[in-house]
């Protein structure tokens, strides 16, 4: 699929959450995805509820926003990202290989439920 974003890649990613970079993860997919496992860090942006979302939490259109899906053949993270740069966000880039890419690298992934937890 091709991405219209500027993506990441994952090592790139890796390495501005471990150094704690001043960037928005979000996860664009459904949230019983989301809640069973995402990246650290990352906050929950229904594929159905982009806009919504974005009004909430992205306050400066010029700031680095990082959005992925499953793998570079879901579509849903592309649709945010031309969707937010259609509502004036300037700095969108996307993880086109995704949170399986991430897993299967063995690298840590949050569980949402009650509480934030990390699991391997």
């Amino acid at each position: 699929m091709t991405n219209h974003a500027n993506t990441i890649s994952r090592e790139e990613l890796r390495l501005k959450i471990q150094r704690g970079d001043e960037f928005h993860l979000f996860e664009v997919l459904p949230e019983p995805y989301y809640r069973k496992h995402h990246l650290p860090g990352a906050l929950h942006m229904p594929p159905n509820d982009v806009e919504a979302t974005a009004e909430r939490w992205i306050r400066d259109k010029n700031a680095e926003v990082i959005l992925y899906c499953w793998d570079e053949n879901c579509p849903t993270s592309p649709y945010a990202a031309r969707l937010l740069e259609r509502l004036g966000c300037t700095n969108v880039r996307e993880y086109a290989a995704g949170k399986k890419d991430w897993r299967d690298a063995g690298l840590p992934l949050e569980r949402t439920a009650d509480q934030r937890s990390l699991v391997a």
